[in-house]
């Protein structure tokens, strides 16, 4: 059996979570044998990284980077702030070894206001998840915000929601390649 964690690394709103969430949810209708657990960083006070042993740092901050090492593979949210990633997840990033996904796939969704972000998860996050040694999906998803109901901030954009099932379908192969070497 494979974990599934996501990761969302927004402050405010709601649409980052929902979007890993989808993710999610997308892997497990593939293979209902997936375990998976949303890490929305809004619920978590995870301190500011100086350098310290995890050892020395909060609950929280022990709690999150426990669970995403143990987890088999995992999903990144980020909103576009200023053309780059949330500070909360570079923060949250900055806690980890330098081998830290070392044979997990590491998927990645982004939410932003302008179309014009939307290589800021190529040339912002997938380096630094490469640098841990993630392998990243070539499926990754950028979502803009008019892709989503005003409303329930719900995915409405049918082509978004495809790419979704798509990148679950991709993670879920490329994990099982990995695990099975």
């Amino acid at each position: 059996m494979m974990k599934l964690v996501g990761i969302s690394g927004a402050l405010a709103g709601d649409k980052t979570s929902l979007a890993v969430n989808d993710v999610l949810v997308a892997a497990q209708l593939l293979d209902s044998t997936i375990q998976t657990e949303l890490i929305d960083l809004r619920e978590y006070e995870v301190e500011f990284a100086v350098g310290a042993p995890l050892a020395d740092c909060n609950k929280d901050t022990w709690d999150v980077v426990s669970k995403i090492s143990s987890a088999d593979f995992l999903v990144f949210g980020t909103p576009i702030y200023q053309a780059s990633i949330s500070g909360a997840l570079k923060n949250l990033l900055d806690h980890f070894p330098e081998n830290a996904f070392k044979y997990k796939v590491t998927g990645i969704v982004a939410t932003g206001w302008s179309n014009k972000h939307f290589l800021v998860p190529e040339y912002q996050l997938k380096p630094v998840l490469s640098y841990f040694k993630g392998l990243i999906p070539t499926g990754n998803v950028f979502i803009q915000n008019d892709a989503f109901n005003l409303e329930s901030d719900e995915i409405i954009d049918r082509n978004v929601t495809d790419r979704i099932q798509k990148l679950a379908d991709e993670m879920i192969y490329l994990q099982r390649g990995i695990n099975n070497r």
